[in-house]
């Protein structure tokens, strides 16, 4: 591979987990080529870094969504603390650990034998309540080869009459919102790509996008007014928060695995995204969701972020390839 944009050569100067994707989506590289350097994620850089931060038993911090001894007050003076087992499971799928490896298939086995959800004491792999963490559960299981169709079924089933999903719910809430349901799009998504999914989670997944393709990807349907304007702003990591560059990452992933086209409606979050491009052909990172963390995989906020960088000129190039788009 030939490159002399300074861009991607600074992206690629980089850790495993994000050298591999850049291989993969803006060099098109063999894929003997990429799957090499994905490998590497597991021995070396931040994945190494979080495999080495992992308990005996499987899990992380002692916990399965939080960690263990927390105490109430942290969240309140430090925010979530994001170290337990979910959102280091994420993190890894984030980074493209190989399911296949050794490591990942000891992790998963353990998990489902050692961590139950603080909520009420479910196996892991059972599911929690919350829609959010149930597809983020759903994500990593099926990433990770486990059957998580219960999980899947119980998530079709609580889509609201929008079409989308609160985790407010239980609650009484009647209202789908963007974070609830960008979690859970991304778990049936990575369902159906592992597993081809069923017609009734292609048919949740259809309706959760078009609660967010209606709406803009960051409106509200009713005044057309920002629904938040923090959605606006590009976070990484995410955990379980929404923004634009997310929503976008997801549908440019959906639109591979479907063959689909575009879809107009992302024209507004596009150009938006265009928009904070850097001078120097970067995009910077707006902010990270307070709390603790194993280490940080950014260079702060306000910063030139490789992260960000490489989610949206994925997006942009998968964009800028569609003619009926771009006519």
């Amino acid at each position: 591979m030939i490159q002399s944009d300074p861009v991607i050569e600074w992206l690629l100067d980089s850790d495993p987990s994000i050298r591999w994707q850049v291989m993969r989506d803006l060099l098109d590289a063999p894929d003997r080529e990429w799957m090499a350097e994905r490998a590497k994620v597991e021995t070396e850089g931040w994945g190494a870094r979080l495999l080495s931060c992992q308990d005996e038993d499987g899990q992380w911090a002692g916990g399965a969504f939080l960690p263990a001894g927390f105490d109430a007050l942290e969240w309140k003076e430090r925010g979530q603390p994001w170290t337990a087992t979910t959102f280091s499971l994420s993190q890894l799928r984030e980074f493209g650990l190989d399911p296949a490896c050794g490591c990942a298939r000891r992790t998963v086995e353990l998990i489902g034998a050692s961590a139950r959800w603080e909520e009420g004491g479910q196996p892991y792999w059972e599911g929690e309540v919350e829609e959010c963490i149930n597809g983020r559960t759903i994500a990593d299981g099926a990433y990770f080869g486990i059957d998580v169709s219960p999980i899947v079924d119980r998530l079709a089933g609580e889509r609201l009459d929008d079409g989308g999903w609160n985790c407010e719910r239980i609650n009484g809430s009647v209202r789908s919102s963007f974070a609830s349901t960008i979690n859970v799009l991304e778990g049936l998504l990575e369902y159906e790509r592992s597993t081809g999914g069923t017609h009734r989670s292609q048919e949740a997944r259809r309706t959760g996008e078009e609660f967010l393709l209606a709406r803009n990807l960051f409106r509200r349907l009713g005044t057309g007014e920002p629904a938040d304007e923090r959605f606006l702003h590009f976070l990484h990591p995410n955990r379980w928060r929404y923004d634009i560059l997310r929503a976008l990452d997801y549908f440019r992933s959906s639109a591979i695995l479907t063959g689909n086209n575009p879809d107009p409606r992302l024209g507004e979050a596009i150009e938006h995204l265009r928009s904070r491009r850097l001078r120097d052909g970067s995009w910077q990172l707006d902010g990270s969701p307070a709390g603790r963390v194993w280490f940080e995989i950014d260079d702060g906020q306000g910063k030139p972020s490789r992260w960000v960088t490489l989610r949206a000129m994925r997006v942009l190039r998968w964009w800028n390839a569609q003619p009926s788009i771009n006519a």
